[in-house]
C-alpha cells in the first residue's frame, strides 16, 4: 500500500501583526480577577449592587472602552500603509 507524501510548507499567514499595545488587552482581565479577593463583599452597596457584582460590571464596561481604543490603534496604523 503506497503512503501519500504531503509537502511541508509554512503556515498560513494571517496577515496580522501583534503591536505592543496589544498587550493592553491582558490589563482588565488581570485586574478583573485579581481583584476579586479584594471587593467579595457584600457591602458597601453601588447603584443597588454588592460590592463584587459593580466590580465585574465596571470592568465589562472597561474592556469594552480597551477593546474600542485598540480597534482605533489598528485601524489608524492600516490607514498609514503599515497594516501587516
Amino acid at each position: 500500500m503506497s503512503r501519500i507524501s504531503v509537502p511541508e510548507s509554512p503556515a498560513p499567514s494571517t496577515g496580522i501583526r501583534l503591536r505592543p499595545y496589544h498587550w493592553l488587552t491582558a490589563v482588565p482581565t488581570v485586574i478583573l480577577l485579581g481583584g476579586i479577593p479584594f471587593v467579595n463583599r457584600v457591602h458597601p452597596m453601588i447603584l443597588g449592587l454588592p460590592l463584587l457584582i459593580a466590580w465585574i460590571l465596571l470592568w465589562v464596561v472597561v474592556t469594552s472602552g480597551v477593546m474600542g481604543v485598540l480597534l482605533y490603534l489598528d485601524r489608524a496604523h492600516a490607514r498609514d500603509g503599515d497594516g501587516r
